[in-house]
């Protein structure tokens, strides 16, 4: 674990030892040979006992503002792991916390690819790491970290949990949790453990329909998680944190974006600290279409009209298959 030293290294001097953190996680070395405070003599040896390569094959967007890389674990098995890079100077790392997905939605790539196994927690810090290594050669920064990739964050919840302390602690990443995102297709035991963390991170709730017949067609966990118990664990969730709660709502083209869709997710929804983030389809399933642009903002208007706080999220890497739901391996 990178994170910790192995230990056949805990005999070493403690300026040593704060030495090796730095190298690691102040200065986002890539090889041992790049910490020049350190003897030869070490190096040798931190080669053999902690090794600090992180192989990712990496795809650039046409407008060079999202990169996806396939980071092949030690089992063989592949993860994907994306950095947005916003105009504001916001860097943003969409992590995964499986390899695949159970979670079987019909629009979506990832879930079409099948489950193998959760990550531990040092998989998911080595993403993190990686593209904190990639900015640094630009002199960048990562600032915003959205759980957002393959697999069900809350299907893996100790080994997310870990790796949050870890990006939020200042002797690692030292990135503040209301720049950290959760997103769940609606796990409401995950939803009430969230709800009783110190931090404050962001919760987002992929909902995607705003009654169950529409949600059964597209999300088979909605049998298990019905939209009123999904909303039944929110309602507690912000009566508990008084935190704001982001609903995904991805427009399917004659599925669920029906001006009666619209009002009923408005009637939902109907509570000042909800929120609601419109998301254009990403082709990865031919059996779907993205809803067409004036049916999209004739749904968003709807929503405004009713009072609903509503936003559209940008569509990141598609060309590259990195965008929401494409994440397959590709």
């Amino acid at each position: 674990m990178l994170y910790q030293l192995p230990e056949n290294l805990n005999h070493l001097p403690n300026f040593r030892k704060k030495q090796i953190h730095h190298a690691i996680w102040g200065d986002y070395i890539s090889e041992w040979s790049d910490a020049t405070t350190l003897p030869k003599d070490l190096l040798k040896e931190l080669e053999q006992s902690l090794p600090i390569n992180i192989a990712g094959e990496n795809f650039h967007s046409t407008d060079q503002q999202t990169c996806k890389t396939v980071i092949e674990l030690e089992d063989e098995k592949k993860i994907e792991t994306v950095l947005m890079q916003h105009k504001d100077d916001r860097n943003t790392i969409c992590l995964s916390t499986q390899v695949g997905c159970v979670m079987n939605c019909s629009y979506c790539a990832t879930g079409q690819m099948g489950f193998s196994r959760n990550l531990t927690a040092d998989e998911i810090i080595m993403q993190i790491l990686f593209w904190a290594r990639y900015l640094k050669k630009s002199k960048r920064k990562i600032t915003n970290v959205v759980f957002m990739g393959m697999g069900e964050p809350f299907l893996n919840y100790d080994n997310v949990m870990k790796s949050i302390s870890i990006i939020n602690s200042p002797d690692f990443f030292n990135i503040g949790a209301r720049r950290i995102s959760i997103s769940t297709c609606g796990i409401t035991e995950g939803i009430k453990k969230l709800a009783n963390q110190p931090l404050q991170i962001n919760l987002a709730i992929s909902l995607h329909a705003p009654n169950d017949k529409v949600r059964n067609q597209i999300m088979t966990i909605n049998k298990k998680y019905s939209v009123n118990k999904i909303m039944v664990a929110v309602d507690q969730y912000v009566t508990k944190t008084n935190r704001k709660v982001m609903f995904e709502y991805l427009l399917l083209k004659d599925v669920n974006d029906k001006p009666e869709h619209a009002r009923e997710l408005a009637t939902l929804l109907d509570n000042h600290l909800y929120m609601v983030n419109l998301v254009k389809y990403n082709p990865s399933n031919s059996a779907f279409s993205p809803t067409p642009i004036n049916k999209f903002q004739k749904f968003k208007s709807i929503l405004q009209v009713a009072g609903i706080n509503v936003t559209e999220r940008h569509s990141f890497g598609q060309d590259i298959n990195a965008a929401c739901g494409q994440l397959a391996n590709k």
